[in-house]
């Protein structure tokens, strides 16, 4: 995001009269907030946690401007005292998140937010935004590069995606998922990941014939020379034309060191496989060949299992957007307060008819157990922020919604690793953001520790998100008090 831009107002309108309200009533106290979300999206057995970048510059930036005071002042709802509260408005709480990358489940904080009432209220809008929409992108991406089974894929849907941010932010958050690269220059320079692309229908159709065309490409781009054959005939046309004009390169000792052709049309498990033939027909068994026309996951993973020879693809649409589920469903919920003369939280429990929405409360983390042997995700732990645990110890463990599941962990048997870290104390940010390549790096290892049964397109296994014993009894005794 760049640091210029200033979205203090990307809030709803809602939490500023809230904040108001707060401000008459002279509230003070300390609150905590989580944001998670409840359900995966796409059917997929985890998500991908990003965003957290931006949520950063958000934090750094939040301010209000003279302007913005004076467009608030117009709406004749705010008194002039809050309106100079507002003037003067830095945030001074805390902010813990799971880093960008990480695998994540259900129900577990993403973000927590310790920080007086007011500023937590101020920051959920924009927070959830950010995290929301590039937590989908990125969980999105990681499935399509599954199904592509270490075949590259290209994100090609800046002109598909819902506007410039979105294409942006979704550009980089694809990458983080798992994607080789953009086509998306702006987020290129940005964020400093490869862009790529080759040409369109319309470069060849502005020449005399297709031939001419391709060589022209080729004589431009000798070392990243990939030819669009679909656009009159792909068999008796696009690929006998670029044939001749790899032959003619290498003839001239100008063999390009990525070459190929890319399909965007048509049956592409038959064409790939006869232009494969092709090529490989007249000497050319390195040439890639690419695939794009609104790819998503499935249909990747159909074209691998019917052999189609792509080894390269394109997916912009369905990706971008995340066609099939488009919302993250985050939330952000209040979980603990703390009056200024109290030395500890009080624990906050939202009760709802419906058993998902009924809130885990208290000051909590988030730990994840992996299995010593295989180094696999085990299960993931919601517990209190103060509780601590010593491996070599039995751990019993409590399942959230199915209350009367519990297992027990023998000691020895397994690692934690506590996933909330601090970025904010205090209102100073004390995270240091890695580059984008450098969390598609960590994504890739954190994706290696789920199971191929949590990662599969359909019916993925569930990996579970337990409470620990401490948790789980606070839970229950707030549970129990509201009868």
């Amino acid at each position: 995001m760049d640091e210029k831009r200033n979205f203090t107002l990307l809030t709803d309108f809602y939490e500023l009269t809230m904040m108001q309200g707060y401000f008459r009533e002279k509230a003070d106290d300390i609150v905590v907030f989580d944001a998670f979300y409840r359900k995966n999206p796409s059917g997929s057995g985890y998500a991908i946690a990003c965003g957290l970048e931006q949520v950063i510059d958000y934090i750094k930036n939040l301010s209000f401007s003279y302007e913005d005071v004076d467009y608030l002042r117009s709406l004749n709802m705010f008194d002039e005292e809050f309106l100079n509260y507002l003037a003067g408005f830095h945030f001074t709480g805390d902010i813990y998140a799971i880093p960008e990358g990480s695998v994540v489940f259900p129900y577990e904080p993403l973000v927590k937010v310790v920080a007086p009432i007011m500023e937590a209220q101020l920051v959920e809008t924009a927070l959830l935004n950010i995290v929301n929409h590039q937590s989908l992108i990125a969980t999105k991406a990681s499935r399509v590069c599954y199904a592509a089974k270490g075949d590259g894929i290209m994100e090609f849907g800046l002109r598909r995606a819902q506007g410039p941010d979105a294409g942006t932010f979704g550009a980089r958050a694809a990458v983080i998922g798992g994607c080789v690269g953009t086509s998306n220059v702006i987020c290129g320079k940005q964020f400093g990941v490869p862009v790529l692309g080759t040409h369109a229908h319309s470069w060849i159709m502005s020449f005399p014939d297709e031939y001419t065309a391709f060589k022209r490409y080729a004589e431009l781009y000798p070392d990243a020379c990939t030819l669009l054959v679909d656009t009159y005939d792909t068999l008796k046309s696009g690929v006998p034309n670029a044939i001749r004009v790899f032959d003619e390169m290498k003839a001239e000792g100008k063999m390009p060191t990525r070459y190929g052709i890319r399909l965007d049309s048509g049956d592409l498990a038959y064409l790939s496989k006869k232009a494969r033939k092709m090529l490989d027909a007249a000497g050319y068994p390195d040439a890639v060949i690419a695939a794009s026309s609104d790819l998503d996951e499935y249909l990747i993973n159909s074209l691998k299992n019917q052999g189609a020879a792509i080894t390269s693809w394109g997916v912009g649409t369905n990706l971008i957007t995340s066609a099939d589920n488009p919302s993250f469903g985050g939330v952000y919920k209040l979980a603990a307060i703390k009056k200024p003369e109290d030395e500890e939280f009080t624990a906050k429990i939202k009760i709802s008819e419906n058993p998902a929405k009924i809130t885990n409360p208290g000051n909590k983390t988030v730990f994840r157990l992996y299995n010593k042997e295989t180094g696999k995700i085990k299960a993931d732990l919601i517990t209190l922020s103060d509780e601590t645990y010593n491996e070599a110890a039995d751990l019993e463990i409590f399942d959230q919604m199915a209350t009367w599941k519990r297992s027990t962990l023998p000691g020895g048997s397994y690692e934690i690793r506590e996933m909330l870290v601090p970025v904010f104390l205090k209102g100073q940010c004390v995270y240091q953001n890695p580059s984008t390549m450098e969390i598609r790096e960590y994504c890739q290892k954190e994706l290696n520790t789920l199971w191929d049964e949590t990662r599969r397109l359909v019916n993925p296994q569930e990996v579970f998100v337990d409470l620990s014993k401490p948790l789980y009894d606070l839970k229950q005794k707030l549970l129990n008090s509201r009868h």
